[in-house]
Protein backbone atom coordinates (compact mmCIF):
# COMPACT_ATOMS: atom_id res chain seq x y z
CA UNK A 1 0.00 0.00 0.00
CA UNK A 2 1.45 3.23 -0.78
CA UNK A 3 0.82 5.35 2.27
CA UNK A 4 2.30 8.71 0.54
CA UNK A 5 0.34 9.05 -2.46
CA UNK A 6 -0.65 12.54 -1.89
CA UNK A 7 -4.33 11.57 -3.48
CA UNK A 8 -4.71 8.73 -0.69
CA UNK A 9 -6.55 10.76 2.59
CA UNK A 10 -7.22 8.21 4.53
CA UNK A 11 -5.85 3.93 4.79
CA UNK A 12 -5.14 1.41 7.07
CA UNK A 13 -2.51 -1.38 7.44
CA UNK A 14 -3.71 -4.75 8.51
CA UNK A 15 -5.53 -2.97 11.50
CA UNK A 16 -6.83 -4.60 14.43
CA UNK A 17 -9.51 -3.00 16.35
CA UNK A 18 -11.70 -3.67 19.90
CA UNK A 19 -11.19 -2.69 23.79
CA UNK A 20 -8.68 -2.62 25.96
CA UNK A 21 -9.28 -3.60 29.49
CA UNK A 22 -6.26 -3.52 31.91
CA UNK A 23 -3.97 -5.97 29.87
CA UNK A 24 -6.90 -7.99 28.44
CA UNK A 25 -7.36 -7.43 25.26
CA UNK A 26 -10.97 -8.13 23.30
CA UNK A 27 -10.05 -8.11 19.41
CA UNK A 28 -13.16 -7.64 17.62
CA UNK A 29 -11.60 -7.34 14.11
CA UNK A 30 -8.58 -7.88 12.48
CA UNK A 31 -6.41 -7.65 9.40
CA UNK A 32 -8.29 -4.71 8.17
CA UNK A 33 -6.61 -3.03 4.98
CA UNK A 34 -8.32 -0.21 2.52
CA UNK A 35 -7.27 3.26 1.31
CA UNK A 36 -9.39 6.36 0.36
CA UNK A 37 -9.09 8.67 -2.16
CA UNK A 38 -9.93 12.42 -2.09
CA UNK A 39 -13.55 13.09 -3.12
CA UNK A 40 -14.73 9.67 -2.43
CA UNK A 41 -17.76 8.24 -0.68
CA UNK A 42 -17.03 4.75 0.83
CA UNK A 43 -19.57 2.29 2.78
CA UNK A 44 -18.90 -0.06 5.80
CA UNK A 45 -21.16 -3.33 5.64
CA UNK A 46 -21.38 -6.30 7.65
CA UNK A 47 -23.27 -8.03 10.47
CA UNK A 48 -24.34 -7.01 13.55
CA UNK A 49 -21.69 -6.67 16.09
CA UNK A 50 -18.63 -7.08 13.54
CA UNK A 51 -17.56 -3.53 14.46
CA UNK A 52 -17.95 -1.88 12.26
CA UNK A 53 -19.05 1.37 14.90
CA UNK A 54 -15.86 0.33 16.73
CA UNK A 55 -13.43 0.57 13.29
CA UNK A 56 -15.04 4.08 12.22
CA UNK A 57 -14.40 5.15 16.07
CA UNK A 58 -10.82 3.87 16.13
CA UNK A 59 -10.48 5.75 12.67
CA UNK A 60 -11.49 8.92 14.25
CA UNK A 61 -9.29 8.00 17.37
CA UNK A 62 -12.00 8.05 19.98
CA UNK A 63 -10.37 4.94 21.10
CA UNK A 64 -7.30 3.23 20.52
CA UNK A 65 -6.35 0.41 18.22
CA UNK A 66 -4.96 -2.82 19.13
CA UNK A 67 -2.39 -3.41 16.66
CA UNK A 68 -1.54 -2.09 12.61
CA UNK A 69 -1.46 1.50 11.61
CA UNK A 70 -3.88 4.43 10.27
CA UNK A 71 -2.57 6.94 8.17
CA UNK A 72 -4.01 10.21 7.86
CA UNK A 73 -2.86 11.98 4.44
CA UNK A 74 0.33 9.80 4.25
CA UNK A 75 0.97 10.21 8.08
CA UNK A 76 0.53 8.21 10.94
CA UNK A 77 -2.69 8.54 13.26
CA UNK A 78 -1.20 8.91 16.17
CA UNK A 79 1.23 11.74 15.19
CA UNK A 80 -1.23 14.31 14.66
CA UNK A 81 -2.23 16.43 17.81
CA UNK A 82 -5.71 16.74 18.67
CA UNK A 83 -6.44 20.28 17.05
CA UNK A 84 -4.62 19.50 13.96
CA UNK A 85 -6.80 16.09 13.90
CA UNK A 86 -9.67 18.17 14.70
CA UNK A 87 -9.62 20.21 11.67
CA UNK A 88 -8.87 16.95 9.27
CA UNK A 89 -11.68 14.55 10.54
CA UNK A 90 -14.92 15.29 11.76
CA UNK A 91 -17.01 12.42 13.52
CA UNK A 92 -20.66 11.91 13.15
CA UNK A 93 -21.77 9.59 16.43
CA UNK A 94 -24.80 7.88 17.03
CA UNK A 95 -25.22 9.26 20.53
CA UNK A 96 -27.76 11.87 21.03
CA UNK A 97 -26.67 15.39 20.87
CA UNK A 98 -26.10 16.95 23.98
CA UNK A 99 -29.17 19.53 24.20
CA UNK A 100 -32.24 19.29 21.84
CA UNK A 101 -32.62 23.02 22.56
CA UNK A 102 -30.67 24.46 20.65
CA UNK A 103 -31.02 26.03 17.32
CA UNK A 104 -30.03 24.36 14.05
CA UNK A 105 -27.81 27.37 13.54
CA UNK A 106 -26.45 27.27 17.21
CA UNK A 107 -25.73 23.52 16.99
CA UNK A 108 -23.93 24.00 13.36
CA UNK A 109 -22.07 26.37 14.62
CA UNK A 110 -20.18 24.53 17.34
CA UNK A 111 -18.80 22.63 14.55
CA UNK A 112 -16.02 25.60 14.50
CA UNK A 113 -14.86 24.78 17.84
CA UNK A 114 -11.71 23.82 16.46
CA UNK A 115 -11.21 27.46 14.94
CA UNK A 116 -12.85 29.35 17.42
CA UNK A 117 -10.87 31.15 20.15
CA UNK A 118 -11.30 29.85 23.65
CA UNK A 119 -14.55 32.23 24.60
CA UNK A 120 -16.20 30.92 21.20
CA UNK A 121 -16.03 33.93 19.19
CA UNK A 122 -17.08 33.73 15.52
CA UNK A 123 -15.54 35.57 12.84
CA UNK A 124 -16.49 36.23 9.49
CA UNK A 125 -15.14 33.43 7.98
CA UNK A 126 -16.91 30.77 10.88
CA UNK A 127 -19.74 32.36 9.47
CA UNK A 128 -19.33 31.61 6.13
CA UNK A 129 -18.51 28.45 6.32
CA UNK A 130 -21.85 27.78 8.41
CA UNK A 131 -23.87 29.11 5.70
CA UNK A 132 -22.15 27.27 2.86
CA UNK A 133 -22.80 24.31 5.00
CA UNK A 134 -26.28 25.18 5.65
CA UNK A 135 -26.88 25.69 1.79
CA UNK A 136 -24.96 22.83 0.96
CA UNK A 137 -27.41 20.73 2.77
CA UNK A 138 -30.39 22.54 1.60
CA UNK A 139 -31.76 23.21 5.21
CA UNK A 140 -32.16 27.00 5.24
CA UNK A 141 -35.41 26.90 6.04
CA UNK A 142 -34.85 24.78 9.44
CA UNK A 143 -31.66 27.56 10.78
CA UNK A 144 -34.11 28.92 13.58
CA UNK A 145 -35.87 26.11 14.81
CA UNK A 146 -35.25 23.99 18.05
CA UNK A 147 -33.55 20.97 17.33
CA UNK A 148 -36.14 19.27 19.11
CA UNK A 149 -38.94 20.24 16.88
CA UNK A 150 -37.38 18.10 14.19
CA UNK A 151 -37.93 15.05 12.41
CA UNK A 152 -35.23 12.21 12.31
CA UNK A 153 -34.49 13.18 8.81
CA UNK A 154 -33.59 16.72 9.49
CA UNK A 155 -31.93 16.27 12.55
CA UNK A 156 -29.65 13.60 10.42
CA UNK A 157 -29.07 16.63 8.07
CA UNK A 158 -28.31 19.28 10.77
CA UNK A 159 -25.92 16.54 12.09
CA UNK A 160 -23.89 16.59 8.90
CA UNK A 161 -24.17 20.02 8.18
CA UNK A 162 -22.47 20.23 11.69
CA UNK A 163 -19.82 18.24 10.53
CA UNK A 164 -19.59 20.40 7.38
CA UNK A 165 -19.29 23.52 9.37
CA UNK A 166 -16.26 21.97 10.82
CA UNK A 167 -14.46 21.72 6.87
CA UNK A 168 -12.80 18.86 7.37
CA UNK A 169 -11.21 16.67 4.66
CA UNK A 170 -12.66 13.78 6.10
CA UNK A 171 -16.04 13.14 7.19
CA UNK A 172 -16.70 9.69 9.63
CA UNK A 173 -20.43 8.99 10.14
CA UNK A 174 -22.20 6.20 12.22
CA UNK A 175 -25.38 4.90 10.83
CA UNK A 176 -26.40 8.16 8.93
CA UNK A 177 -29.74 6.27 7.94
CA UNK A 178 -30.73 4.55 11.18
CA UNK A 179 -34.63 5.49 11.86
CA UNK A 180 -35.03 6.67 8.67
CA UNK A 181 -37.78 5.87 5.65
CA UNK A 182 -36.36 4.23 2.51
CA UNK A 183 -36.97 7.46 0.82
CA UNK A 184 -35.50 9.55 3.49
CA UNK A 185 -32.34 7.18 3.68
CA UNK A 186 -32.11 7.29 -0.14
CA UNK A 187 -32.04 10.95 0.93
CA UNK A 188 -29.16 11.50 2.73
CA UNK A 189 -26.85 8.83 0.85
CA UNK A 190 -26.99 10.78 -2.50
CA UNK A 191 -26.84 14.13 -0.12
CA UNK A 192 -23.34 12.40 1.13
CA UNK A 193 -22.41 11.55 -2.31
CA UNK A 194 -23.15 14.76 -4.00
CA UNK A 195 -20.87 16.25 -1.24
CA UNK A 196 -18.06 14.04 -1.59
CA UNK A 197 -17.62 14.50 -5.44
CA UNK A 198 -18.51 18.17 -5.63
CA UNK A 199 -16.08 19.27 -2.39
CA UNK A 200 -13.54 16.77 -2.78
CA UNK A 201 -14.00 15.62 1.19
CA UNK A 202 -13.62 11.96 1.80
CA UNK A 203 -16.55 10.68 3.42
CA UNK A 204 -16.69 6.90 5.21
CA UNK A 205 -19.77 5.42 6.89
CA UNK A 206 -21.29 2.69 8.61
CA UNK A 207 -25.14 1.18 7.30
CA UNK A 208 -26.87 -1.90 6.85
CA UNK A 209 -28.29 -0.47 4.07
CA UNK A 210 -26.17 -2.86 1.76
CA UNK A 211 -28.08 -2.97 -1.61
CA UNK A 212 -28.44 1.30 -1.56
CA UNK A 213 -24.72 1.77 -0.87
CA UNK A 214 -23.61 -1.07 -3.84
CA UNK A 215 -25.39 1.60 -5.88
CA UNK A 216 -24.16 4.84 -4.38
CA UNK A 217 -20.82 3.97 -2.85
CA UNK A 218 -17.29 4.36 -4.54
CA UNK A 219 -16.14 2.15 -2.73
CA UNK A 220 -17.09 -0.55 -0.06
CA UNK A 221 -15.43 -2.33 2.99
CA UNK A 222 -16.95 -6.00 4.11
CA UNK A 223 -16.66 -6.38 7.37
CA UNK A 224 -15.19 -9.99 8.72
CA UNK A 225 -13.96 -11.15 11.91
CA UNK A 226 -10.67 -12.89 10.40
CA UNK A 227 -9.80 -10.50 7.43
CA UNK A 228 -12.20 -8.00 5.22
CA UNK A 229 -12.59 -7.00 1.77
CA UNK A 230 -12.19 -3.87 0.26
CA UNK A 231 -12.77 -2.09 -2.96
CA UNK A 232 -15.44 -1.04 -5.83
CA UNK A 233 -19.31 -2.75 -5.20
CA UNK A 234 -18.57 -4.40 -8.37
CA UNK A 235 -15.29 -6.14 -7.93
CA UNK A 236 -16.67 -7.07 -4.55
CA UNK A 237 -19.36 -8.51 -6.50
CA UNK A 238 -17.51 -10.53 -9.42
CA UNK A 239 -15.19 -11.20 -6.48
CA UNK A 240 -18.16 -12.82 -4.68
CA UNK A 241 -17.31 -11.29 -1.31
CA UNK A 242 -20.62 -10.16 -0.16
CA UNK A 243 -21.96 -14.19 -0.60
CA UNK A 244 -21.36 -15.35 2.24
CA UNK A 245 -22.42 -12.33 4.49
CA UNK A 246 -24.89 -13.95 5.69
CA UNK A 247 -25.90 -17.62 6.33
CA UNK A 248 -26.53 -18.87 3.22
CA UNK A 249 -29.67 -21.15 4.06
CA UNK A 250 -31.33 -17.94 5.22
CA UNK A 251 -30.24 -15.00 2.48
CA UNK A 252 -28.65 -15.49 -0.57
CA UNK A 253 -26.87 -12.49 -3.02
CA UNK A 254 -27.88 -12.25 -6.68
CA UNK A 255 -24.38 -10.91 -8.56
CA UNK A 256 -27.12 -9.90 -11.49
CA UNK A 257 -29.34 -7.71 -9.55
CA UNK A 258 -27.09 -6.58 -6.52
CA UNK A 259 -29.62 -7.47 -3.99
CA UNK A 260 -30.26 -10.10 -1.73
CA UNK A 261 -32.93 -12.57 -1.79
CA UNK A 262 -34.54 -14.53 1.19
CA UNK A 263 -34.82 -18.10 0.87
CA UNK A 264 -38.47 -19.29 1.43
Amino acid sequence: MNTKNPHIALSTSRLSIGYQHKKQQNRIAQDISFSLQQGELAAIVGVNGIGKSTLLRTLGRVQPSLGGEIYLDGKKLALHDPLELASKISVVLTEPIASKNLTVVELISLGRQPYTNWIGTLTDLDKEKINDAIALVQIGELKHKKCYELSDGQLQKVMIARALAQDTSIMLLDEPTSHLDLYHKVHILKLLRHIAHETKKTILFTTHEIEIAIQLCDKMLIMEKEQSSFGEPCELISNKNFENLFPTDTITFDSQTGSFKVKK
